[in-house]
């Protein structure tokens, strides 16, 4: 996956089941999202079908996504993966595509830049995965790598984060590295 997959759509079916999963979540998650109406969401959400789509891609690979914010100079609401570990259907991925063709034998399927842009999301940077850890406890056995400053990128390296003895940790690695309990997770502008 090299370029953004084309916007996609979700049959009506499959959206409205969709639409009451993340309704569901909505509802018992208040504290990710205080002064927030599901109502104003779900009208954006039926405005965007492609962001429907990316929804359902979060969703089908175990990111559970859910509302976390409202940027208010975009008027966009922010979705982002919510699954206590990485997102399954996301893990065993190097950071981007010049880590992948850069490994000469093991590798994986694929990388968490490129995957999250076909998704029509990105990953979360550090600031973002510092603020979802304020709503939870994520990543407890599983790590996620974050949008890497294109300094420590330059050098080959790239950061994750994971949250372990109470603390949340911002690590660094090879960007062409994988592991099985590291994924991605992902933020959406709705």
């Amino acid at each position: 996956m090299s370029k953004r997959t084309p916007p996609q759509t979700v049959g009506p079916v499959e959206g409205e089941a969709l639409l009451e999963t993340l309704s569901a979540r909505f509802a018992a998650n208040p504290h990710r999202h205080p002064g927030i109406a599901w109502a104003d969401v779900r009208a954006k959400l039926e405005a965007q079908p492609a962001r429907l789509w990316a929804l359902s891609e979060m969703e089908r690979t175990g990111g559970e996504p859910d509302v976390v914010g409202l940027d208010t100079n975009a008027d966009e609401y922010l979705f982002v993966d919510c699954s206590k570990q990485s997102p399954e259907g996301r893990r065993s991925l190097c950071y981007d595509r010049a880590a992948l063709d850069g490994r000469k034998k093991h590798k994986p399927e694929g990388n968490a830049v490129e995957t999250a842009d076909a998704l029509g999301a990105t990953l979360l940077d550090e600031a973002e995965y510092r603020r979802l850890q304020e709503l939870g406890e994520f990543d407890t056995t599983t790590s996620s790598w974050l949008l890497t400053p294109p300094a420590i990128r330059a050098r080959g390296g790239a950061i994750f984060g994971d949250y372990r003895y109470g603390t949340v940790f911002i690590y660094h690695n090879g960007a062409e590295s994988y592991y099985a309990a590291r994924g991605f997770r992902c933020v959406l502008r709705v």
